[in-house]
């Protein structure tokens, strides 16, 4: 980790220029999305699927795997929020894997869908790696906001028991995890969390109906995930306040976890996913050293 933090340091340096004004989703939307290499179904559902980008690179590809946000809910943007950081990722020699899941308010969202859907669509690496030239030794999940979220319970789901209904038995291992704004203590941000997302309904929904709805599907609840991890908020984030952030962190650290907290000055929540922003420097610098 003493590297990662060496990388991610050198880079905050770049992001601590002047604030300029906040990137919003509608802005992200706007720009031209890339033309994928393939359009690949991991289930029969329409949603489920993911849009690969490849390198314009010889040999087997580190892959960077793409959860976006959007509250887990159905109504919300999708995919699309993340292609404007598939163009500068491929330029670093990564593959890049796009996913969609299903959410709430689409039929098989919620509980256990979109959880069975994050990773079911990670472990469809291993069925394309050979024809796409996949490196699984070096895959690499990137989730923002409520992606952030399933990005790193993909990384912890190994420790999910049995009796779960999002148990797999033998889930595709990651070099490491980022998250980006992520909402990764379900029941904290249940309780204290800003109404953006809809509340504790939308929470409530997510989990599940169960004896205890956090303890398969809440980061917190599965620490230590195993991976590494690079956490980053945005200072500015009113979505996800970095307070957060820094609160797992802290229970990850405790609980043996090797993490990397970063708080980047003045980025909002949609800063974090535009490589236009000054926010870019270190969310690269932090990718490209999860997936050494």
């Amino acid at each position: 980790m003493r590297t990662v933090r060496a990388a991610l340091a050198a880079a905050l340096l770049l992001a601590a220029a002047p604030a300029l004004a906040s990137t919003s989703y509608q802005e992200l939307l706007a720009r031209p999305q890339p033309t994928p290499d393939a359009h690949i179904a991991y289930g029969k559902d329409a949603l489920q699927y993911g849009d690969l980008y490849l390198p314009r690179t010889d040999g087997a590809h580190p892959v960077v795997v793409l959860i976006h946000g959007g509250c887990w809910l159905g109504e919300l943007p999708g995919p699309e929020l993340m292609a404007p950081m598939v163009e500068p990722l491929r330029a670093k020699g990564f593959a890049v894997w796009n996913i969609e899941y299903r959410r709430l308010g689409q039929p098989g969202g919620g509980y256990p869908g979109t959880f069975l859907d994050a990773g079911a669509a990670v472990d469809e690496l291993r069925v394309i790696a050979q024809r796409y030239r996949l490196d699984l030794g070096h895959v690499v999940v990137v989730g923002h906001s409520a992606g952030g979220h399933l990005a790193a319970w993909v990384a912890a789901r190994g420790r999910i028991a049995a009796a779960s209904p999002l148990h797999t038995a033998n889930p595709l291992g990651v070099r490491g995890v980022v998250s980006l704004s992520g909402i990764l203590d379900l029941e904290a941000y249940r309780a204290k969390g800003p109404s953006a997302c809809g509340g504790p309904a939308t929470i409530d929904g997510l989990v599940g109906k169960h004896a205890d709805p956090y303890a398969d599907t809440s980061p917190s609840a599965l620490l230590p995930a195993g991976e590494p991890e690079a956490i980053l908020s945005g200072g500015s984030d009113s979505i996800v306040p970095p307070a957060f952030a820094h609160d797992y962190a802290r229970r990850a650290k405790q609980a043996g976890a090797a993490i990397s907290d970063i708080e980047i000055p003045a980025a909002g929540h949609f800063d974090m996913i535009d490589p236009k922003a000054p926010a870019w420097a270190p969310i690269e610098a932090a990718i490209e050293a999860a997936a050494r």
